[in-house]
């Protein structure tokens, strides 16, 4: 790392204090302005030379403003901008020039070669040095740039407090965000630049009067000690209290507010409502879940405690967390009675216990009470987003939600049975309501299950027990979620993240994650998701502190965040730590032996160990139901968006024992995609050819003018209809794959020629890739 770049002062602190006395240099308070383009390497890869004319034409439009505004560019990287001004509302007027101009500029492009800016805005101490500015406020700046929405600004509060009453639009108040090498998190703040928004304040915290007097002040604080001393002799303890032991008290809590819900108890003489005292727990925390300023212990490490008598402190301890809540649920014919108590988990004391009465269509409002008065306990302040949708449950019919509770409580046991109960349940429930976008969404993580897991077992309770039924549901998800996505979940939009990264669409892939985890930041399995995306774009410790964040969230079931944090360091970093994180997986849950095999293979193969690379291979293979052909079988699931990297893990797994040589699979380059007009121009009216990976054999493909098509693959044939939708190529069998339609994403094969019959790829949401070559 040089000198010259601005990266190298920021990761050596003490080298930047070193410099600045060495050479006089001076701090300034100056705004800092910081701007990228959303989805920018997409545009790139899609059509490099449209994109870097538009950027060029951009790039002169917001320098003329920022200079109009008495600003200075500093710097302009490929399609990153960073200015300072001497004026914060010089900058702010200047961002707000700039994204309105630049709207009237988009409207005139087509969506998909949009260029939408990100402009983030800090107020902070710069060092200059010659034309360059360095320091924390331009790391505060990024950040916050890369919170705003595509089009958007985003501020910090140093530069809304001196430009809130001096310009027309309103703000949002996004909460508080930790920055990298910042001690302090930052507050932002999101201008809103719509005109009917003009003068709104949203989500701002709010402040405590200070004007008492001091009498007052003196006489209160008096009253609140008695008050205190009173309820300390008088609040009644449970009799099994005790003092934790010393280790136990010094398990660190977060600064944040933490809970875990443990599962109500059913109180009905009905055993099998059960379901619904657990539906009630988890629905709690599935709000409780939506609130960013609260950590919400995962359903599958609370429900641990199920049937069991542990005190409150030793679960706090447990779980690292300050408050449990405990209940039961009586359901009797069309009446309903919840009781539910919040703990201090650190005392064992109760901080109020309610009882709430009513008949079955009250539910909701009764539920919704519950997580107010937590909230309330906790003086937890919600954003405007989660004011609106932190009880939300996607249906206001009884019987939809009813069923959707029995689905979900099937899925959760994670059995044949389970799972065909669940999609019993999960299909009553949007048949009764057709728009219950929560009940598609839990359909689809269902199937998704069941498809991608290697367990024969769930996939007989859905009835995919062989290779024709499992074709037959492959697109199953994907459907699905397309319905869930009308009204979109975190967990569509996780899902929808999956589909993205099989495609290789990295950025989407990410933007989806990321918004799945702002709607829920507290459900583990999206941080899971989360990771595995990080670290195939190459993002790995950001990879590590998701898969860190998940296990905290869940840590009753550590083994998946344990393999993603092994995995980040794959293939060029700490290897050792990798193998330990692998072999703390593999005690705690050695079921999962294909997982723990496949990635101690690649460990072993790079470590060059390739004797136990061969061992952990074979327990690989014991793992599989279908034999491992070559190494596209394997490398299909880690969609890597650097192609060096895979071909590290490549060389790995021949040492390991796959058939084959390091070169024996696709290599997908991003600048290889083909956008949507040349896909019609390369198959609508054409023909093609190629050798199908299921089968090995070569098939034919022909298509008219219009999109229809009839399709040979020797082994059976079909017809269908396909249409492209942006850079999406969509197809629709008329028998094949249930006449359920898929998307995919044509590369150009680096590799391939007419000869090979792999010119091309044609790569799907479902994880196949179809290599095939035109037919002149």
């Amino acid at each position: 790392m040089l000198i010259g770049d601005p990266f190298f002062w920021l990761y050596n602190p003490m080298a930047l204090r070193c410099f600045m006395a060495d050479s006089g240099i001076k701090r300034h308070l100056k705004a800092i302005f910081s701007a990228d383009v959303k989805g920018y390497s997409r545009l790139m890869g899609d059509d490099d030379e449209s994109t870097v004319s538009t950027i060029t034409k951009y790039r002169k439009i917001i320098s003329d403003l920022i200079d109009k505004h008495e600003g200075r560019v500093v710097d302009s990287p490929g399609d990153n901008i960073l200015a300072e001004f001497g004026s914060t509302l010089n900058a702010v007027n200047s961002a707000i020039a700039i994204q309105h101009h630049l709207q009237t500029e988009n409207g005139k492009l087509p969506d998909s070669r949009r260029m939408d800016f990100r402009i983030g805005i800090n107020l902070g101490d710069i060092i200059h040095k010659g034309d360059r500015i360095y320091g924390d406020g331009v790391n505060v700046a990024a950040r916050i740039e890369s919170l705003a929405d595509p089009g958007g600004i985003c501020i910090s509060r140093g530069v809304y407090d001196q430009v809130k009453k001096k310009v027309r639009q309103g703000f949002e108040y996004l909460g508080e965000h930790a920055v990298k090498n910042i001690a302090e998190p930052v507050r932002i703040y999101r201008v809103l630049l719509a005109k009917e928004d003009e003068g709104r304040l949203i989500g701002e915290p709010a402040v405590r009067s200070t004007k008492m007097g001091k009498p007052a002040t003196v006489a209160v604080a008096m009253l609140l000690v008695a008050g205190i001393l009173l309820l300390w002799m008088y609040y009644p303890r449970p009799a099994d209290e005790r003092p934790a032991s010393e280790a136990q008290t010094a398990a660190p809590l977060s600064e944040k507010a933490s809970i875990a819900v443990l599962p109500f108890d059913n109180m009905s003489d009905d055993p099998q409502q059960e379901y619904f005292s657990d539906g009630i727990s988890e629905d709690i925390i599935t709000d409780l879940s939506k609130i960013s300023g609260l950590i919400v212990i995962a359903r599958n490490s609370s429900f641990t405690y199920k049937g069991k008598s542990v005190n409150a402190q030793q679960i706090g301890q447990d779980l690292r967390v300050r408050y449990l809540l405990e209940g039961s649920v009586r359901k009797a014919g069309g009446q309903v009675r919840i009781n539910a108590q919040l703990i201090d988990a650190t005392s064992g004391h109760h901080l109020w216990a309610e009882r709430y009465d009513g008949d079955m269509s009250d539910i909701f409002a009764l539920q919704d009470k519950i997580t107010r008065k937590i909230i309330s306990a906790l003086a937890l302040k919600l954003t405007a987003i989660e004011e609106k949708t932190v009880t939300d449950r996607g249906t206001e019919n009884l019987q939809a939600y009813d069923s959707f509770l029995k689905g979900w409580q099937g899925y959760r046991r994670m059995t044949k049975e389970g799972f065909a109960e669940a999609k019993i349940h999960l299909e009553k429930a949007v048949e009764i309501d057709p728009e219950f976008a929560r009940a598609y969404a839990a359909l689809a993580v269902l199937y998704w299950k069941a498809i991608q897991t290697a367990s024969p077992e769930l996939r007989e309770g859905l009835g995919i027990n062989n290779r024709a039924a499992r074709n037959a549901v492959r697109n199953k998800p994907h459907f699905l979620v397309k319905k869930a996505m009308v009204k979109p979940t975190a967990l569509a939009h996780g899902l929808m993240s999956q589909f993205y990264l099989f495609r290789y669409q990295h950025d989407e892939a990410l933007s989806e994650i990321e918004q799945a985890v702002a709607m829920d930041p507290n459900d583990p399995e999206l941080y899971a998701w989360m990771s595995h995306i990080l670290w195939l774009t190459g993002k790995n410790k950001e990879a590590i502190e998701s898969a860190k964040m998940g296990l905290r969230l869940d840590p009753n079931n550590p083994t998946v965040y344990l393999i993603n944090q092994a995995r980040a360091y794959l293939p060029d970093g700490n290897l050792e730590e990798s193998l330990l994180l692998v072999e703390r997986a593999k005690r705690l849950n050695p079921e999962l032996s294909g997982t723990i095999a496949l990635t101690e293979s690649i460990i072993y193969g790079i470590q060059g160990r390739d004797e136990d690379a061969r061992i952990a291979y074979g327990l690989l293979i014991k793992s599989r139901h279908t034999p491992v052909r070559n190494l596209n079988d394997l490398l299909l699931y880690f969609p890597f968006i650097d192609p060096k990297k895979l071909d590290r893990i490549a060389e790995a797994l021949i040492k390991a024992g796959v058939p084959g040589k390091p070169t024996d699979y696709y290599r997908i380059f991003k600048e290889n995609r083909i956008d949507g007009q040349v896909v019609k121009e390369l198959l609508f009216g054409q023909k093609i050819t190629g050798t199908a990976m299921s089968t090995g054999k070569q098939y034919w493909w022909e298509w008219d003018k219009n999109g229809k098509f009839k399709m040979d693959l020797q082994v059976f044939k079909d017809t269908g209809k396909s249409w492209v939708e942006g850079d999406i190529f969509f197809i629709q069998f008329d028998k094949f794959l249930g006449g359920l339609p898929y998307g995919t994403v044509i590369y150009r094969n680096p590799d391939g020629s007419m000869e090979s019959q792999n010119q091309y790829l044609m790569v799907s949401d479902t994880g196949s890739i179809t290599p095939f070559a035109p037919i002149d």
